[in-house]
């Protein structure tokens, strides 16, 4: 399932305790963080302090600006009395919480393993191109990318118990068949993503690019707040390659 953090993986800055307990494992995102600078994604890589304050700005969105999350502007709801009812968020909620498929404490996802990433992209509604940021993580596990496509094809052809479960946990008509176009996109080398609204980064670029323009250090991070410079509901820039 790709390599978890081993004992050569260190933090390249000293990390508080509270934010050690905000994102569970910061050992793994200082590995993925080595995979995704290995990679080349993005220009300049972000240290975990800087992540821990992108995790700040998702809750911020989770709190005061929900409306999209786990919603569908362009596909109809399932025709099935569960997927009618999952339409509910507060009543899905428990459900992604019992499959796993939500991890409220690992915001950022790069505290996951790819097992996790792809319970929950094949759990779990993403509206419009929002699930590439999630692929992208999962790129840097070789194989990972060939792995879920092949989970999401098991959902998409085949009529089982299982299948249905997910499909209407899913909530909307066609889901699994966007996944499995972006998988096959991502395959191919292909991570443009639309345009989308200012509160919302569908790429994981978009959102390393935001954290790594934020101060480095906690005793900056408070300077900084102090002078009123760091606004978690700032809209992110648009990101379209």
């Amino acid at each position: 399932m790709g390599p978890p953090a081993t004992s050569d993986t260190v933090l390249r800055e000293p990390l508080p305790w509270f934010a050690r307990v905000v994102l569970r494992r910061p050992l793994q995102i200082q590995a993925n963080l080595d995979r995704i600078a290995a990679a080349g994604i993005v220009e300049r890589v972000p240290n975990v302090w800087q992540i821990f304050v992108g995790v700040l700005r998702m809750w911020y969105r989770i709190l005061f600006d929900n409306a999209g999350i786990g919603t569908c502007q362009s596909d109809p709801v399932r025709p099935t009395r569960r997927a009618r009812l999952f339409e509910h968020r507060a009543i899905r909620l428990p459900f992604l919480l019992w499959e796993g498929s939500v991890v409220p404490l690992d915001l950022s996802g790069l505290a996951s393993a790819p097992e996790r990433l792809m319970t929950h992209l094949l759990g779990t509604h993403h509206d419009g191109d929002a699930f590439f940021y999630d692929l992208r993580i999962l790129a840097c596990h070789p194989g990972m990318l060939e792995e879920l496509r092949r989970r999401t094809l098991d959902v998409v052809r085949h009529d089982t118990p299982r299948a249905r479960w997910l499909r209407d946990l899913c909530v909307y008509e066609g889901y699994h068949e966007h996944v499995l176009a972006a998988v096959e996109r991502a395959l191919r080398g292909e991570w443009r993503v639309e345009a989308v609204s200012a509160s919302t980064d569908t790429s994981l670029e978009a959102y390393l690019d935001w954290c790594a323009a934020q101060p480095s250090t906690p005793a900056a991070t408070r300077v900084a707040w102090r002078r009123g410079e760091i606004h978690l509901g700032a809209p992110s820039a648009e990101r379209t390659a």
